[in-house]
């Protein structure tokens, strides 16, 4: 019963340890291979957008009411602050 597998008890303990590496590596991206198949969505890509008619991002002047009134300076001897 021993000699079922003469060519792997052959082999040198590194071809061994390497031929395990890359066995459990092509296992490994197999697995990926597949999941990618079953889990890829669909070739169309559905964006949702969402339109709010009722109000704009960055409304114009006119939406907003235009420009406030012009001030008046009521202390014109206030110092200036620094640039």
């Amino acid at each position: 019963m021993d000699d079922e597998l003469p060519a792997i008890g052959s082999l040198s303990p590194e071809w061994l340890d390497f031929f395990i590496v890359m066995g459990a590596i092509g296992l490994v991206l197999l697995g990926a291979f597949f999941w990618a198949i079953l889990f890829r969505k669909n070739g169309k890509r559905q964006v949702r957008r969402r339109k709010r008619k009722h109000r704009s991002l960055n409304p114009t002047l006119a939406d907003s009411g235009g420009l406030p009134p012009v001030r008046e300076e009521k202390n014109p001897d206030a110092p200036t602050p620094p640039p």
